[in-house]
């Protein structure tokens, strides 16, 4: 099984996805991977991830398996339980993992994502409504939060 990385292109953003062991690992945002996606498992994610730069997906059923700390996994797995089109701040992340003052702790796990996108970590905003950071750029995490929106209600009926 390859752990090269495949390009899946799309409008908004390259991706250069890296999958090992039937799960995604890493998705490299702005990616330059140039291989297309070759086994079963390649050709699902990239559908799924065309599918979600086209309006039409708003949850993803591959596996995934990101590494990191308990605290990051912790912070990931809350990223996944924002519905799509919707946004938290990571105050309120934070809350949610019982840790009140860990904002910036919920921004350090953000920013070590492996898995952005599929993993919404654009989904996350400062507590005044700005967009905070985003390894992408803000404009990309403009873009997905506009596209989110605009497509929340036709996908959640």
């Amino acid at each position: 099984m390859s752990t090269t990385p495949f390009l899946v292109a799309s409008q908004l953003v390259n991706l250069a996805v890296t999958v090992q062991d039937g799960a995604v690992t890493h998705i490299r945002l702005h990616g330059r991977a140039t291989r297309p996606p070759e086994t079963p498992l390649e050709r699902q994610v990239a559908r799924e991830l065309e599918e979600y730069f086209a309006g039409t997906r708003a949850r993803f059923a591959v596996r995934c398996a990101p590494e990191g700390t308990a605290f990051e996994r912790r912070c990931w797995d809350a990223l996944l339980a924002i519905p799509y089109g919707e946004t938290r701040t990571y105050g309120e992340i934070a809350r949610g993992l019982g840790s009140p003052e860990g904002a910036r702790a919920v921004g350090s796990a953000n920013h070590k994502n492996p898995i952005p996108i599929i993993i919404p970590c654009h989904r996350v905003v400062n507590t005044g409504g700005g967009l905070g950071g985003y390894g992408g750029g803000l404009d990309l995490k403009r873009r997905l939060l506009a596209l989110e929106q605009a497509r929340a209600p036709a996908l959640s009926s």
